[in-house]
């Protein structure tokens, strides 16, 4: 993964404001006249996220001083502690007497196991990035389907944040179903003007608010692309925090894809590292790929353990965190419509998983100002980062609820809230 891909550490979300305001919150048709498009250029847009390295260290130092928070950077956690943590977990998911791992036995094929059994399919393969991962099954099914064409939104994560490495390393083209800031729907992937070999759908789609389509929206698309004779890839670098959304178990929903790819350091909290499930054709294929991208390393028990114990302590209390992002949520909202904050908007509403959205109609110089000043001296650090999108003035910012965040009531958000506005001019 790049840069680009560090939960809280992240460049500008890239999403352009939602369509659907809430009470208070812009309307699109609010916007200025002739205001830019939002993400005209990747680039450009890194480049006007980049900051002094003081403001970052100001901000982790923030972050570490902080006693209240809703979720913790990975960049704050101590180089120290995570390898203590790691240390004292390991005997709870391996055999420490084992041998260590040599280019993918050992604690990585048992975690390829693991992965494999929880998405109930044939086979896995542990994979050092998910852009890795993701390129070799796109570039797999292309050569099965005979059709280099992948069908992808325009946002989803190898059209914003690859490089363009699709075309440049795999000469595969994309096409895109829609350009609304939503999950594509069936209608539009059977209205794709040409045909495809591969459906890929990135749950939840990141970018424009961590937005998942209804179960029965979702068994509608796969089943669009299968008229169109083509198979379904997911992109599930957050699938794991899905399950309450889809009111189905992983597997179920897993099932609906050829092939999917997963992350480990996203909500399982790892160091690193993806797997690629789907058939053990597919994935012996992929295995070979990976070798000649680079990827088969030497010895990966580090990342090997940390995922796993992911995946043991951390997926069970995804369920949790979701539930509590909208109590989250639902109190952000109430907190900003009581507030003399002239519009916001919390995307979704409810939301889907445990990460959300936050507008806000303010330079992101003023508001992240607010948020450190408010950490500083008050312990409480609300939000983590803003950044500027859409028209001038406008911002957004992701908001993650885990395990720190479980500690707040509603009314502490609300009490949070209303101290970080009355930082604001």
């Amino acid at each position: 993964m790049t840069a680009h891909d560090a939960r809280h550490d992240a460049p500008p979300p890239h999403a352009s404001p939602p369509h659907a305001p809430a009470a208070g919150a812009l309307a699109p048709d609010a916007l200025p006249p002739g205001a830019p498009a939002p993400h005209e250029s990747t680039e450009a847009a890194a480049a006007a996220a980049e900051e002094e390295p003081d403001e970052q260290a100001r901000r982790v130092a923030a972050a570490r001083g902080a006693r209240r928070l809703l979720s913790r950077p990975p960049a704050t956690v101590a180089l120290g502690e995570r390898l203590t943590a790691l240390a004292q977990g390991a005997a709870d998911v391996a055999d420490l007497d084992q041998g260590t791992d040599m280019y993918g036995d050992g604690v990585v094929a048992d975690l390829e196991d693991e992965v494999a059994r929880l998405l109930g399919k044939e086979s896995a393969a542990f994979f050092p990035t998910g852009t890795m991962a993701q390129q070799v099954a796109l570039r797999c099914w292309a050569g099965r389907t005979g059709n280099p064409v992948v069908a992808l939104h325009p946002r989803s994560h190898p059209e914003v944040h690859e490089r363009g490495a699709l075309g440049a390393v795999s000469g595969l083209r994309t096409v895109h179903p829609t350009d609304a800031p939503r999950p594509p729907t069936a209608e539009e992937v059977r209205d794709v003007e040409e045909p495809f070999g591969t459906l890929m759908l990135e749950l939840p789609l990141r970018e424009p608010g961590f937005l998942l389509p209804t179960w029965d929206e979702l068994q509608d698309v796969v089943a669009a692309a299968r008229e169109r004779d083509a198979v379904v890839h997911f992109d599930g670098a957050r699938l794991w925090e899905c399950v309450p959304h889809f009111g189905r178990p992983l597997d179920e929903i897993a099932g609906l894809a050829d092939s999917v790819y997963v992350s480990f350091y996203k909500s399982l909290e790892g160091l690193a590292g993806a797997a690629l499930a789907g058939p053990r054709t597919l994935v012996d294929e992929a295995r070979a790929w990976r070798h000649r991208y680079g990827g088969l390393g030497f010895q990966q028990f580090p990342t090997a353990l940390s995922a796993l114990l992911g995946v043991r302590r951390v997926l069970p209390r995804l369920p949790e965190y979701v539930a509590h992002a909208r109590v989250v949520a639902d109190a952000l909202s109430e907190a900003f419509a009581a507030s003399p904050v002239p519009w916001w908007r919390v995307h979704p509403a409810p939301p889907h998983t445990h990460q959300f959205q936050v507008w806000l109609p303010y330079p992101p110089d003023v508001l992240n100002e607010a948020a450190l000043a408010q950490a500083e001296q008050t312990g409480t650090l609300l939000f983590w980062r803003w950044f500027a999108d859409g028209p001038p003035g406008l911002s957004v910012t992701e908001v993650t609820v885990n395990r720190p965040g479980l500690a707040w009531t509603a009314d502490d958000v609300r009490e949070a809230v209303a101290d970080f506005v009355r930082r604001l001019p």
